[in-house]
């Protein structure tokens, strides 16, 4: 990259927010670095970002929230959500709110990078040979059901039949590899 791009990271892991903001600025990034939205807003008031690196899950708020609003200051901005809570629910919602890439944690610099530049096209993701575990397929299926609920785990909870607090749980834990 030649010339300097402007890059947004809204990360709440502080120690992954400085090394990733350190490591972009090396790739020759214009970084600005938000732990939550509303630090954001005020950013975007005067800054706006080629692109923007959103974390999903942003202590009790949702990176995907984020996109309207960037969009809105920069229609071109390149979106990519990062996230340690992947799920087809989630990835499919990014999307169509409008964000153009979706990685899971752990992603380090050069990946980031080549999904910003759009650079991870190259070859066609390997469909597995073994179906999802059941597990997964909870995991799938609940995250599915709370994007359909806009995120209202009371409402998610009911329509799943289950207990508040056991979704709640159950939403705590990392996702299920296949």
């Amino acid at each position: 990259m030649s010339t300097s791009q402007s890059l947004l990271i809204v990360e709440d892991d502080e120690v992954f927010g400085a090394v990733l903001s350190d490591a972009m600025t090396a790739r020759n990034y214009n970084v600005r670095l938000a732990r939550n939205p509303t630090g954001v807003h005020r950013i975007v008031d005067d800054f706006r970002p080629d692109f923007a690196v959103l974390d999903l899950n942003l202590e009790g708020d949702c990176g995907l929230d984020l996109i309207e609003p960037l969009k809105a200051a920069n229609a071109d901005v390149r979106i990519l959500i990062l996230t340690g809570y992947a799920s087809i629910a989630t990835a499919v919602d990014a999307i169509r709110r409008g964000a153009a890439e979706y990685l899971t944690k752990p992603a380090d610099a050069d990946q980031i990078d080549a999904a910003l530049q759009g650079m991870n096209r190259e070859s066609p993701a390997e469909v597995p040979n073994t179906p999802m575990s059941v597990r997964r397929l909870e995991w799938e299926h609940v995250q599915r059901v709370l994007s359909e609920c806009d995120g209202n785990i009371s409402e998610a909870a009911r329509r799943l039949n289950m207990h508040r607090r056991t979704l709640q749980r159950k939403l705590q834990k990392r996702p299920m590899r296949r």
